[in-house]
């Protein structure tokens, strides 16, 4: 989870299916802002605990945690849910400096997947470069996505959450989620 705390809601309830799909081992993951940050939105301890009570892992957020990821080969697929624009300009430009950055380049090291579920109000200004330029990315996905409020937000994207599994089924499948704009 990185900083988009309005979504951080629709979130949790993909993270309770996800972690009850069977077979699936989830190990929570937060960057830095997302762990401590309280907001309108919540309390910051309260999305920590009800994430390892989903998961039954303590929640990630420290690099020195999240290093041992690539070298140890410890997730089959890493998903960031939702992604800021901060984050997706972070990965596209090779900028590792928290937690969440760490684990997909430590995650990326071994050429398994990594899905992102775009949340920014600049999706469709700024971020669009960084988009574009992990769209190119070998190993990078994308959970679908849609204006979320085009009239009020016109470069604001938003990920369809609730096909948040079937885009982790693809991307096992080394497949982009079609369509992927909704």
């Amino acid at each position: 989870m990185t900083g988009s705390f309005c979504t951080f809601s629709q979130v949790m309830e993909q993270l309770e299916q996800v972690a009850a799909h069977p077979g699936w081992d989830v190990v929570p993951i937060m960057s830095p802002n997302a762990y401590s940050t309280d907001t309108r939105f919540g309390c910051a301890k309260d999305f920590r605990e009800r994430m390892k009570t989903i998961c039954g892992h303590e929640v990630l957020h420290t690099i020195f945690e999240t290093e041992p990821i690539g070298p140890k080969k410890l997730l089959d697929v890493l998903v960031v849910a939702p992604c800021t624009g901060n984050t997706l300009g972070k990965l596209a430009n090779g900028i590792i400096d928290t937690s969440v950055t760490l684990a997909v380049k430590a995650h990326l090291r071994n050429a398994r997947p990594v899905v992102l579920a775009v949340s920014t109000n600049d999706a469709l200004a700024n971020s669009a470069k960084n988009i574009g330029t992990l769209f190119n990315s070998k190993n990078i996905f994308f959970v679908p996505m849609r204006q979320d409020n085009a009239y009020d937000k016109p470069t604001s994207i938003v990920a369809d959450f609730s096909k948040l599994i079937p885009s982790i089924e693809s991307a096992l499948d080394n497949k982009q989620l079609q369509p992927l704009l909704c």
